[in-house]
């Protein structure tokens, strides 16, 4: 007997059924791989500002105070980027948490005089224990030969977010956490009560910057966790911000909010007086022809520095709620300027309590109404009569939040 048989297959029409239905099945399944690596990102987020919180709280036992934001050493100005060079009391108060968040070879680097290694330009030059300034410029070392100082330019893992894409030059050093100064930019910059050799200003000025500096920390004065009369668990230390892609992002390139008699820190422009300069087709940028603020090296933009205490590189304000518009008060860059907290996660931004607690702070939490709002202080342009020193917020829950000792009551859960 013979048998006959037919080899079977795959039909044209079956195949392109099989590979639709894979395709189907592959188009569900990426969002949910990426959202899944994003939750994971957010995760080692908070873990890393838990770890930032836990060493605020070595660091205050051991030394019964709070890191200072613009400490260091001081010196005249002159060479002071240079070797043997001086930070001038510019240093964030992330310098000082370092060998608490186990990064004591780091420590030990910049506690100690540091030599430029060789190959290197400046190949031998030796820096003084706590290094030189850190907003040095970059192109400017290498044609002087001044050498790299590392221990401020290396990027710290603890210190980044991973959902940050932001890496390498022209930051010197990226950070993506940094310290709350409060609900009031007045008298927070640097060198406002401290000179750069290290000598003080007046007793007036001292008033100024007692009276505006009402978060955690403080701009060059010390603080203590019994300076948080209103509980560590209702005052923000630290909050989250994204790093400069050199993109226009409004969140990360500052914006010169003074035009004319405005700006942020008076009652006629507010806190929002760069809002009319934000793209209407593009709400997460600056438009094109927005005031950019006046300043020739590019390596001076949000996160840039870990190491340098200007906001803009490692502090945060509550004013205008998290992923709001980065707004200075001048031209120039260590001015004074509104500096909110962001993100890459969607949403919002992680802050940092006092007591160590991680919070997921939304865009839409409640932070008043910023227009004609002066923020506290005893400038004479204050003509806000709630601003005065001692006023709670004038920025709602959020400003609450953010400041020490002005005894709002926090009646929600965040």
């Amino acid at each position: 007997m013979r048998s006959c048989y037919r080899r079977r297959g795959f039909t044209l029409v079956e195949l392109l059924v099989v590979i639709a239905i894979i395709g189907i099945l592959v188009g569900l399944l990426l969002p949910a791989v990426q959202a899944a690596r994003e939750a994971a990102r957010r995760m080692s987020c908070s873990n890393n500002f838990k770890q930032i919180g836990l060493a605020i709280h070595n660091y205050e036992s051991a030394y019964r105070q709070l890191p200072t934001q613009g400490g260091g050493t001081a010196t005249q100005r002159s060479r002071r980027e240079f070797a043997p060079g001086s930070n001038s009391l510019e240093l964030s108060a992330l310098v000082g948490l370092a060998p608490f968040i186990e990064q004591q070879a780091l420590w030990d680097q910049i506690s100690n005089p540091y030599q430029v290694p060789d190959g290197l330009p400046g190949a031998g030059n030796i820096y003084a224990a706590m290094g030189p300034y850190p907003g040095r410029v970059f192109g400017r070392l290498v044609a002087a030969a001044a050498g790299p100082y590392d221990p401020f330019e290396s990027d710290i893992p603890t210190y980044r977010c991973p959902s940050d894409p932001g890496i390498g030059l022209p930051a010197m050093g990226r950070t993506n956490y940094g310290v709350c100064m409060g609900d009031s930019i007045d008298a927070t910059n640097l060198g406002q009560v401290y000179n750069i050799d290290g000598t003080a200003r007046s007793t007036d000025v001292f008033q100024m910057a007692n009276a505006s500096n009402r978060g955690f920390f403080k701009s060059q004065l010390k603080t203590t966790f019994r300076d948080v009369l209103d509980g560590l668990s209702n005052t923000i230390a630290m909050g989250e911000f994204i790093t400069d892609l050199g993109d226009n992002d409004k969140r990360s390139r500052h914006l010169n909010g003074t035009t004319g008699a405005t700006g942020p820190l008076k009652s006629t422009g507010g806190a929002i007086a760069c809002l009319t300069f934000i793209d209407p087709e593009r709400p997460l940028f600056w438009d094109p022809t927005a005031p950019f603020a006046s300043n020739p090296h590019i390596d001076n933009r949000r996160g840039f520095r870990w190491a340098w205490g200007l906001h803009i590189h490692s502090g945060v304000y509550t004013i205008l709620p998290p992923n709001r518009e980065l707004c200075f008060t001048q031209l120039w860059y260590q001015s004074e300027g509104v500096c909110p907290p962001s993100s890459r996660h969607q949403g919002g931004a992680h802050v940092l309590m006092g007591d160590g607690a991680v919070k997921f702070i939304t865009d839409s939490i409640e932070a008043g109404d910023p227009a004609g709002r002066a923020m506290v202080s005893l400038d004479a342009q204050n003509d806000d009569p709630l601003s005065i020193p001692g006023s709670p917020s004038p920025y709602g829950l959020w400003g609450a939040l953010g400041t020490r000792a002005s005894r709002e009551v926090i009646g929600e859960e965040l």
